[in-house]
């Protein structure tokens, strides 16, 4: 089926390679682009373009599901969307068309530190112009675009209490998760087992102490990133 295939052999993806460096370029184009532009952008009215990029997530997001059962690749063991960055991408549909701060919050985290880490280190099999490479790479590139238009032409910004947000979010999601690993047989998030190839993941110590070890890092560099995308401003 070429394109919308299941066999990867002509489309082979390699880290670093000529597309890979394109998509990386993109991201920063786009990214320094919404932040120069920033107060351009403030004065227009975007609210149809947020719908229709929403919209368009969630087609691009059934296409993909769609893509696997017809390649006979659809399973619960690993296709609902229970991933870190699947979730991000949902939470990016709901920002988009609710414009609730709350979902921000936790977007802003999961998606510079998930989404980023996934552009950067794809899990990625089907190189351009593949329908996977294009599925792949615009849901990660707009989670961080719409969090990053958000804080830049909205002006939402994160506060100390949205890293303890993120902190209740994952605490009430990880159970969650693990018992429908438990009970599908899978490892969304990683929570089951450590992936089989090579990862960060390697070096926070053996199950089940990386889970622990994946939680205080991930809330390590939400305090980061609450430090750098904070209001700065001073209040009286």
């Amino acid at each position: 089926m070429g394109w919308f295939g299941g066999n990867y052999e002509e489309y082979d993806f390699e880290m670093f390679s000529v597309s890979h460096f394109v998509i990386i370029a993109i991201l920063f184009v786009v990214s320094t682009a919404i932040f120069i532009f920033r107060e351009k952008l403030k004065v227009e009215n975007w609210r149809r373009t947020e719908i229709g990029i929403a919209i368009s997530l969630i087609l691009i997001e059934s296409c993909y599901h769609i893509w696997m059962y017809v390649n006979e690749d659809w399973d619960v063991s690993h296709a609902i969307p229970l991933e870190l960055c699947s979730i991000s991408l949902l939470l990016s549909v709901i920002l988009l068309l609710t414009r609730k701060k709350i979902i921000y919050e936790i977007l802003l985290f999961t998606a510079l530190l998930g989404a980023s880490q996934a552009l950067f280190t794809p899990l990625l099999n089907f190189d351009f112009p593949h329908f996977r490479y294009f599925h792949f790479f615009y849901t990660h590139l707009m989670m961080i675009w719409v969090v990053l238009y958000f804080t830049w032409v909205h002006g939402y910004r994160p506060t100390f209490w949205s890293v303890v947000k993120l902190f209740i979010f994952l605490n009430v999601l990880m159970p969650i998760i693990l018992l429908i690993n438990k009970i599908v047989d899978g490892n969304y998030m990683f929570l089951s087992y450590k992936p089989k190839s090579p990862s960060l993941l390697d070096l926070l110590g053996p199950y089940p102490w990386y889970i622990l070890s994946m939680e205080f890092l991930l809330i390590t560099l939400s305090l980061i990133v609450w430090l750098i995308f904070r209001d700065k401003r001073h209040k009286r």
